[in-house]
């Protein structure tokens, strides 16, 4: 039996946690974690050690990749700072990979790539429909202009806008979360080299502007676990995550979370709201394979259970 099984056969508890919390490797990445964010990683903890214990078994250097997924503010980073903390205190060698580090452009970049994406695709369906005229043309521009054009509620003042959100929102579907937006072919080569027992492995570094580009070279010589922290880490896009966790919240809770963040209680912009309905359909969509499932409340579910939460939720998020 290997040193890394003996020691996950012999845990029987969360460990206590002391001294600084390690997090992501976002640059600039600021972690708060609370009570609730604790109880989760404790709920979380003894399950994913016993899984842990049939993976390393299996790899031939004892290691094994994990991911922290969910959708907005739901705990992702601080919940999987602490798995990583715990593993690292028990004498588990682990590393936190932001995700976030992984797209093709710098964020300020990509949001204009996302907005781009959906503008083009709404006006190109309204062309194809012959809705497209020159009234038409003037009213978008002037509701492009106030970055309200994504707002569903004027779609009964301007018809033909049902047309041009449901065509922008095909569009950015296929943006979102997908190889165009995210380099999942860097990130399953990074696992590749993990599991092959790489000691030393370049990781990219992402800031806000074009010259914080660069990457550093990571020790991983006494590393056995890899903790992926990121929206789209039970992605169908890139391979090699053993042990998908979910971090579930209903559009409900996701929203009231949001407005919660906000000192007035206001809600996101009508685009922000359409790219986060877009992101937890996908997480909806692949919560199947997700090995552990916690509820925004800290409870473990079933695949069943979440089905279920989620339909829930998504009556209540329409009343």
């Amino acid at each position: 039996m290997s040193k890394v099984i003996d020691i996950l056969s012999n845990i029987k508890e969360f460990p206590e946690i002391i001294g600084e919390i390690m997090h992501g490797d976002m640059p600039g990445d600021k972690i708060e974690i609370n009570e609730s964010h604790k109880d989760k990683a404790k709920l979380i903890f003894l399950v994913l050690v016993e899984k842990l214990k049939d993976v390393v078994a299996q790899n031939p250097y004892n290691r094994a990749v994990i991911c922290v997924c969910g959708g907005s503010g739901v705990g992702k980073s601080e919940t999987a700072s602490l798995l990583g903390h715990a593993l690292q205190t028990i004498g588990i060698g682990s590393y936190i990979l932001s995700g976030d580090n992984y797209p093709h452009r710098i964020p300020c970049q990509n949001d204009a790539e996302r907005l781009r994406v959906y503008r083009y695709g709404a006006i190109r369906g309204l062309v194809s429909s012959g809705m497209y005229n020159e009234e038409t043309k003037e009213i978008i521009s002037k509701l492009q202009k106030q970055n309200i054009d994504a707002d569903p509620s004027l779609c009964k003042e301007y018809p033909f806008l049902s047309m041009y959100q449901n065509e922008g929102k095909k569009a950015l579907t296929g943006y979102l979360g997908t190889e165009k937006e995210q380099n999942f072919e860097e990130l399953s080569s990074i696992i590749n080299q993990f599991k092959n027992g790489a000691t030393q492995i370049y990781l990219k570094r992402m800031g806000r502007t074009e010259l914080e580009l660069w990457y550093d070279l990571v020790d991983f010589s006494n590393k056995n676990v890899l903790i992926i922290e990121w929206t789209h880490g039970n992605s169908d896009n890139y391979i090699g995550v053993d042990i998908p966790i979910l971090l579930n919240s209903t559009p409900q809770e996701t929203l009231e979370h949001r407005r919660s963040r906000n000192r007035d209680g206001a809600v996101d912009s009508p685009f922000t709201t359409m790219v986060l309905e877009i992101e937890q359909r996908k997480l909806e969509s692949q919560a199947h394979k997700a090995q552990i499932i916690v509820s925004k409340s800290g409870e473990l579910l079933s695949y069943q259970q979440y089905k279920e939460q989620m339909v829930k939720g998504c009556v209540n998020n329409e009343k």
